[in-house]
């Protein structure tokens, strides 16, 4: 193979160059909520499935458990997401939502709804469906 192939052939530099764009596409709408996409994400699981255990939640993102740990620092800090004992293990933490989570989620909600039209406008709702329909093809292979 040659070292000097053309990087516009490599799937993993195409898929990191979108998923740039999307990030900072969709951060910039919830910059004003003082949240990244990762941690807006992290509350919508959270208000999806109160009490799930961290190794759930890490899998459902498809983050490692250390990244994960980073991301939700900063939640646990301005008392957006609470840890507890396991249901039926009180060594298995589980996450949830406080209200200031839940206040700050429906703050969010709206500012993700206008980054996700914006962007279902350049790309058209049909293309993004499909777009996002193989990505979640490709994050569930692995």
């Amino acid at each position: 193979m040659d070292p000097r192939s053309d990087i516009n052939l490599c799937n993993c530099f195409a898929s990191r160059q979108a998923a740039r764009y999307l990030t900072r596409h969709y951060e910039s709408h919830l910059a004003s909520v003082a949240l990244t996409s990762t941690q807006f994400t992290i509350l919508v699981l959270l208000n999806e499935q109160p009490g799930i255990g961290m190794r759930d939640l890490a899998e459902a993102i498809v983050m490692d458990r250390t990244s994960l740990v980073r991301a939700l620092k900063p939640l646990q800090r301005d008392g957006l997401v609470q840890t507890g004992p396991g249901r039926t293990d009180a060594r298995q933490n589980t996450l949830s939502l406080t209200p200031a989570g839940l206040e700050r989620l429906s703050l969010a909600s709206p500012l993700w709804q206008q980054a996700q039209r914006e962007f279902e406008q350049a790309f058209g709702p049909e293309r993004a469906e499909m777009v996002r329909d193989l990505l979640f093809q490709i994050g569930r292979h692995g």
